[in-house]
């Protein structure tokens, strides 16, 4: 038996081997093929026995150190709190779920250690802080201009589009947010932390699952169903588009009374045709306002109430491409708790299907949001095709103060 089926084994020696067969079993056979063993003291060394001043992060699973490879490779050291069983869930599906990705756009798994109790996994450093810091919480803030912004927004898309179509089998990763997403020296986008990834296997429209997510990131229909398809991926992906845009979180916006969400607001103004309000003032000297408002409606497709008017991954990135194509209206923003009727219009099947020869063309319009953005040219998006509106309820949004809202389908 290989090292590697040793560490599945030693983070869950009560699982049947039945349990083990099939699509599980073969991510395993993967793992010990690709991955790399570390032993515990490379680790304690690494990291000068995880000392609090290497620490970069604590989540549901443990901590996250930082460490440092006598080959001088910085890495990231997962050590799983041996006090959580959903961390232990959590730790083992993201081992397996990693053990077989590789894109520029999500982060390395480089190996893992199981040593006795100890259960540790090794990826590549990524020197920028997460995308949350520098959004809510860094005085960097003003560092992360538009091309940055922009240049993260594509990057998670790419990274999503493998996932969802390129990997050997479609992954749902299901906790797109802005704390799962880090920057590297380059300031390149990492979609980071599968602890709550599923496998999707072709023949399935959707698999029915625990819901497992975040405050303000959840689709409505997978949190109200337990109904978990690519589109909720997609939906959550909309969500923090605008937030990158707007500098705003979605779970705490508080700019308008009378929106019930960062998205709620975003939608209002691009109906007004005040779209470019949405951008954070941050931006004002760097924002390119044709860019803006085009990524300020991706974001409204990506979160329509109807996941059946949502674009594809690959929809999205050729749109982020800036190649010339034709945009359908968005319809009104999905909640949780909004109900939805599915549009009777024809949607096209094909993964690349709305991209014509037809270019985007932008009209002018008045923005009034702040005196910093007034220096911004004005523009906003006139579509030339128009989607079949969903007849959406809006109800109140759940609120969690965990962040984290697990909860059975």
């Amino acid at each position: 038996m290989t090292k590697s089926r040793s560490f599945f084994q030693a983070l869950n020696p009560f699982k049947s081997r039945s349990r083990t067969r099939g699509r599980e079993a073969d991510v395993e056979t993967v793992a010990s093929q690709e991955q790399k063993q570390f032993t515990l003291h490379t680790l304690v060394v690494a990291t000068k026995d995880f000392h609090p001043s290497n620490k970069l992060g604590q989540g549901g699973f443990g901590p996250v150190f930082k460490g440092k490879l006598d080959d001088g490779r910085l890495i990231a050291v997962k050590k799983l709190s041996q006090k959580s069983s959903q961390g232990t869930r959590e730790f083992l599906n993201e081992a397996k779920l990693l053990a077989r990705v590789q894109h520029r756009n999500i982060v390395t798994l480089l190996g893992y250690c199981a040593h006795g109790a100890e259960k540790l996994l090794v990826y590549e450093y990524v020197a920028n802080e997460s995308l949350h810091k520098l959004l809510f919480k860094s005085e960097r803030r003003e560092e992360f201009d538009w091309k940055k912004r922009y240049d993260t927004i594509t990057g998670i898309a790419q990274g999503l589009l493998y996932l969802h179509e390129d990997a050997h089998t479609c992954i749902i990763h299901r906790d797109i947010k802005a704390s799962n997403i880090l920057l590297d020296d380059k300031w390149r986008a990492k979609i980071a932390d599968f602890g709550m990834a599923r496998l999707y296997p072709e023949d399935k429209t959707h698999v029915n699952t625990r819901v497992a997510g975040t405050t303000g990131y959840m689709a409505p229909e997978y949190v109200m169903s337990g109904n978990l398809s690519i589109k909720a991926d997609v939906y959550s992906f909309g969500v923090l588009l605008l937030e990158i845009i707007s500098g705003q979180k979605n779970s705490t916006f508080n700019l308008d009374p009378d929106s019930q969400s960062l998205l709620d607001w975003a939608y209002k103004l691009y109906k007004m045709d005040r779209t470019l309000e949405v951008v954070d003032t941050a931006l004002a000297s760097s924002v390119v306002p044709a860019h803006a408002v085009l990524c300020i409606k991706v974001g409204l497709l990506c979160t329509q109430s109807d996941p059946h008017l949502r674009p594809t991954m690959r929809r999205v990135v050729v749109v982020l491409s800036q190649k010339p194509v034709t945009l359908e209206e968005p319809t009104k923003p999905g909640y949780v708790g909004t109900a939805y009727r599915r549009s009777r219009r024809h949607h096209p099947s094909s993964s690349t299907a709305g991209a014509s020869s037809s270019s985007q063309s932008f009209g002018s319009t008045t923005n009034s949001r702040t005196a910093s953005l007034s220096a911004i040219p004005t523009t906003s998006a006139t579509a030339t095709v128009t989607a079949s509106k969903s007849a959406v309820t809006n109800s109140s949004r759940l609120v969690d103060p965990r962040g984290k809202r697990p909860m059975e389908g």
